[in-house]
This record gives structure tokens, C-alpha cells and sequence, in this order.
């Protein structure tokens, strides 16, 4: 095992490094672009000139558009690493929080946190991780002792408890007779519209520890992939590990969901396709799709606010027009 490590660390050299200038260039692409057109060259002057200038366009970039592209690549890392951790512990591509139900239960929660008058930090983000760990311990219990075809029936189960929460969201919807029912809505089909310095940094709070935390695991997830009783005889505390696994990805997808709403198929995009480029190997696919993650919602965000004439239209449109696709291609692959 220790002889494997010089390979990782100079593949990591040489990946990261790559992805590293694609999430700079698309992170730059989207604080230049937008409704209001200010060039790459404007756009570098702002940068270099600081946050103090009084110009228009200076307020522009520095208040709007840079908190956004950061909430966007963070978003982005957070939600392609779930999907990766999922698919790691049930050894299924196409598990993923949205498909899964879980962002549907921390929808719910957070929903739920909107309604009853809770600040977005904490009581949201708590009433969201509590209705995504709800979520998760019901597509478990509805999956356990299935043991022909394990994996899909935890996947059949997750999408039936997704359509269940979709309901349940539109129920609340219908119930709110308020101002908060557009907001709503718009937030439900993944905004980033009202991102600022603050609701960017707590998500980083958040998030960036359970980063930490998986890329720490990442070596355990490759003996995951192995099944329970060989990963056992490895020296992994299966129970111990899951169980990490399972509540850091919770925390950081209810917390995101609870800032941005529902974007779907970010977790099954970027996991799949770093997965053909860079092959199996956890401890390169979990700082790969942090990147990778960040840079496809930043890019999703950018042509959300720069394809409509007027206005903007939610990043969780384009992430769907891409993903849902990509999902029957790979559930129709996967049929035996």
C-alpha cells in the first residue's frame, strides 16, 4: 500500500493542477459574463483594483457576481462529491443526493424552517440536515431485506421516496398564501440570485471540514467498492465508516440545499465522467470532483444568467436539461 503512494501523489500533481486552471478560467468566465455585459478586461481591472472602488460596475462584480461564482463552485464541489460518496457506499452510478430523495427530505426541512420563521443560519440549515438523515433512514428501512438485486431496490426506494417529497413540497407551496411563495419556488429550482460574502462563507464553514473528512476517507471508500465482508478483513470498521460517510454527505447536501435549493444531477454528471477519465481510484476522484464540481456549476450558473434576453433563469434548469438525459442513458446501460 505504501508503495502506491508516490504514484497517487504524482497523479494528483498532475490532475489537480489541470482542473485546478479549468475551475480559475470558468470562475473568471462567470464574473465577466452576465445580463450586464462588462468584458474580461473589465472584469480583471475590477479584480485588480480591489472591492473599495465606487464604480458601477466595480459594485457589480465585487457584490454580485464574485459571492455568486463562489456559492456556485461550492455548491458544485459539494454536491459531485455526494454523489461520489453515494456511489461509493452503494456501489451504484447512479446514486446521487437528488435522485436519492435526500435533497428532496432537505428541501422539506428547510421548507418547513422557511414557514415556521427560523433564521437561514442556523434553523434552516438544522431543519434541513434533519429531514435529509429522515430521508435517508427511510430509503435504508424501505431497502433493507431486499436481498435479490440489493442496489436497486435502494435505488427504487429512493426514487419513490423523491416523488414523495416533491409532493410533499408542493403541498407546503400550496399551503403558503404569502410574499414567500414566489421566493419559494424560484429557490426550489436552484438560485443563487440573493448569494452574498456571508451565506458563501458559512457554506464553506460547513462544507469544507466534511471535504476534509472524505478525502481522509477516500482509501476506505476503495475497500467499500470491494463489499462488506472483504472490506472487513482489510481493517475497515464497515459500520463505523458508513456511518461517517453517510452523515458528513448529509450535513454538507442539507446545507447547500438549505442556500440554494434543489439542483439535480450534479452528483451523476461529474462522479461518471471523472470516472472514464481518471478511473476508480477514490483518492483522485475526491479533490477531482471538488474541482470538477465547482467548475461545471459555475459554467451551469453563467449560462443561466447569460442565455435569457432578460432576467436570468434558474441554474437548476440547466443542470436537469443535462443530467436527466444522462441518467436514462446510464439506466438503460445498466440493465443486464
Amino acid at each position: 500500500m505504501n508503495s502506491e503512494k508516490p504514484a497517487v501523489l504524482k497523479r494528483l500533481l498532475t490532475v489537480l493542477p489541470a482542473l485546478g486552471l479549468i475551475l480559475a478560467l470558468s470562475m473568471y468566465a462567470g464574473i465577466s459574463l452576465g445580463s450586464t455585459q462588462s468584458g474580461f478586461f473589465s472584469a480583471f481591472d475590477a479584480l485588480i483594483s480591489g472591492e473599495n472602488t465606487h464604480g458601477l460596475m466595480d459594485a457589480i462584480i465585487w457584490k454580485i457576481r464574485f459571492p455568486r461564482v463562489l456559492m456556485a463552485a461550492l455548491v458544485g464541489a459539494t454536491l459531485s462529491l455526494g454523489g461520489l460518496v453515494f456511489q461509493a457506499i452503494l456501489r451504484n452510478p447512479l446514486a446521487e443526493p437528488y435522485i436519492l430523495g435526500i435533497s428532496g427530505g432537505s428541501a422539506i426541512g428547510a421548507i418547513a424552517g422557511i414557514l415556521m420563521g427560523f433564521s437561514r443560519f442556523p434553523g434552516v440549515c438544522l431543519m434541513a440536515f434533519a429531514g435529509s438523515l429522515a430521508t435517508l433512514f427511510l430509503i435504508l428501512v424501505m431497502s433493507s431485506g431486499q436481498t435479490l438485486l440489493r442496489q436497486n431496490a435502494l435505488l427504487l426506494s429512493g426514487v419513490m421516496v423523491n416523488a414523495f417529497c416533491a409532493a410533499v413540497i408542493m403541498f407546503l407551496v400550496s399551503m403558503t398564501q404569502d410574499s414567500r411563495l414566489h421566493n419559494i419556488i424560484f429557490w426550489l429550482m436552484g438560485d443563487f440570485s440573493m448569494t452574498g460574502f456571508s451565506q458563501a462563507g458559512i457554506l464553506a464553514a460547513i462544507n469544507l471540514p466534511c471535504f476534509f473528512l472524505l478525502f481522509f476517507l477516500s482509501n476506505k471508500m476503495n475497500l467499500l467498492l470491494m463489499g462488506k465482508d472483504l472490506a472487513q478483513t482489510m481493517g475497515v470498521n464497515f459500520a463505523a465508516v458508513t456511518l461517517a460517510l453517510l452523515v458528513s454527505t448529509s450535513l454538507m447536501v442539507s446545507a447547500t440545499v438549505s442556500h440554494c435549493g434543489l439542483l439535480g444531477f450534479v452528483g451523476l454528471v461529474i462522479p461518471h465522467l471523472l470516472r472514464m477519465i481518471l478511473g476508480p481510484d477514490h483518492r483522485i476522484l475526491v479533490p477531482a470532483c471538488i474541482l470538477g464540481g465547482g467548475s461545471y456549476m459555475v459554467i451551469c450558473d453563467t449560462l443561466a444568467r447569460a442565455l435569457p434576453h432578460q432576467g436570468e433563469m434558474p441554474a437548476g434548469v440547466i443542470t436537469a436539461m443535462v443530467g436527466a438525459p444522462l441518467f436514462i442513458y446510464l439506466l438503460k446501460r445498466s440493465r443486464p
